[in-house]
Formats: C-alpha cells, sequence, structure tokens
C-alpha cells in the first residue's frame, strides 16, 4: 500500500509545539529530578531500626484499644469538635467581609489591595507555624487552636469567595447599579445571591478541614484530640494511638458525607 492512500493515526497535539523546546524541557526535568533524589541523604540503618516500630505500630492497628485511654479520648474529642466548631463559625464571619473586600469587580481598588494582602499572609503561613507561635505567646491549650484554625479559615475561604464574587454573572449587578441603588443593595440583591450556595459548600468543606488540623496542631499544644494522639504515640502506646486514628477517621467519613448530602441540596 503506498504511503498517499495509507490510513494515518490521529494523534492529540502536544502541549508545546516545537518538539527541540519539549524535549529539552523533558531532559532537563529529568536531570533536575535525579539530582534532586541524589541530595537526599537517606539513613539506612535508621530506616532498618524503625521498621521494628512500624510493624508493632502496624500490629497496635490490628488491635485497637479504645478502653485504656477513654476518658483522655472523650475529653480530646470533645475539645478538638468544639475547636472545630468555633473556629469555623468565627473564621466565616471574618472571611465574608474580607473576601467581599478582595474582590477587583466590586470594591475599589485601595479596599482590594488591603483584603488581598491580608489572605496573604494568612495563606502563606502553614497551620502547624502557626500554632507554634501561638502556643508560645497564649499557652498550651484549646485557645491556641481555635485562634490557628480561626486564622486558617480567614485565608482559606476569603480567597476562595473572592474569586466566586469575580466570576458572577454581571449583568443582574449592572441592572441593580441602573437603577440607582447603592452598593449594599447591589451586594445584597446582585452579588450575594450568585455565591451563597457556593459559600455554604466551603464552609462545610472547611469544617472537614478544621476537625482534621485539630489533631495536627493539637500535637504542639494547641489541644484537641492531637495532644492526647501524642502522648500516646510518645509512650508508644500504639493500641491505643491506633483507637484514637480510627476514631478520627470515621468522624471524618460521617462529617464529609454528611456534608456532601447538604452541599448537594443547597446547590
Amino acid at each position: 500500500m503506498s504511503d498517499a492512500v495509507r490510513p494515518r493515526r490521529w494523534r492529540p497535539a502536544p502541549l508545546i509545539a516545537n518538539p527541540w523546546l519539549r524535549h529539552g524541557l523533558t531532559l532537563g526535568a529529568v536531570i533536575y529530578l535525579a539530582l534532586a533524589l541524589g541530595t537526599i541523604d537517606v539513613n539506612w540503618a535508621r530506616v532498618i531500626d524503625g521498621l521494628d516500630r512500624g510493624a508493632r505500630f502496624i500490629a497496635g492497628f490490628l488491635q485497637p484499644n479504645f478502653s485504656a485511654r477513654w476518658d483522655d479520648i472523650v475529653q480530646g474529642m470533645i475539645e478538638s469538635l468544639t475547636m472545630t466548631v468555633t473556629s469555623t463559625v468565627a473564621g466565616i464571619a471574618i472571611s465574608i467581609p474580607i473576601g467581599i473586600g478582595a474582590a477587583r469587580n466590586i470594591v475599589p481598588r485601595p479596599v482590594y489591595y488591603v483584603c488581598r494582602s491580608i489572605i496573604a499572609v494568612s495563606r502563606s503561613l502553614q497551620e502547624i507555624i502557626v500554632a507554634i507561635f501561638l502556643v508560645a505567646m497564649v499557652g498550651f491549650g484549646p485557645f491556641a487552636g481555635f485562634l490557628t484554625l480561626s486564622f486558617a479559615t480567614i485565608g482559606f475561604l476569603s480567597k476562595l469567595l473572592a474569586e466566586d464574587i469575580e466570576d458572577i454573572d454581571p449583568a443582574s449587578v449592572e441592572a441593580i447599579r441602573a437603577t440607582g441603588s447603592g452598593w449594599f443593595s447591589m451586594l445584597s440583591y446582585g452579588v450575594l445571591p450568585q455565591v451563597m450556595p457556593r459559600l455554604i459548600g466551603l464552609s462545610l468543606y472547611r469544617l472537614d478541614i478544621n476537625f482534621r488540623e485539630s489533631a495536627v496542631v493539637g500535637i504542639v499544644g494547641a489541644g484537641g484530640i492531637g495532644a492526647t494522639l501524642n502522648t500516646a504515640i510518645d509512650r508508644y502506646e500504639f493500641d491505643s494511638a491506633a483507637a484514637i486514628l480510627l476514631l478520627i477517621i470515621g468522624i471524618v467519613m460521617v462529617s464529609e458525607y454528611t456534608s456532601s448530602i447538604i452541599r448537594k441540596r443547597v446547590q
């Protein structure tokens, strides 16, 4: 069969059209990855020693002990749930005005830059680092965890709310402005009805995240179930640690399932 009549196979267009540039970037990425892996210092003797502790940890998962530290687990869970709910509510209350102020299409430029700066600061600091600072400032306990999770909620929710407002349909906003209504009327009748379902969904999603993060910040002394988990691991009580982790997984699964149902009904 000649080339003129031979059927050609369809291939998707490459992401980078220039083959020299495409192959050069691929080769550069492979070389960088190889060099980066070569800089990782692995202590194989310590890895081998840790296999025994890892095996005991896995064995603890197979036989979780809920009774040995039940009182501490209950207290830690109550603290985590309290931190989660209160920090989410406080974070949402602060995030809404900041998110509105960070939407370029509805506020003056100075307000936009100030609110974007607040979001940038909140998003640039990871929760565990903020928790370490706040534990040093206000002491050990759930109050430091509450402040940490509220701070993290502001960066998360404000940024996504601002982006949703910037993506709204401008027709309804322009129609309300054409009637001579003020800024708050435009916000109430033109903006919020369009973003409210998304805001509720993001708030429920943040509730899930805050509960998981409450277990993390507790490791550095910010209270909650994380502190109980850290104590169990420090004392090599892997069966109790396994029980705590299983409870965390169960609560996260239930909350995620519940929030997904609520989000579907709202949207």
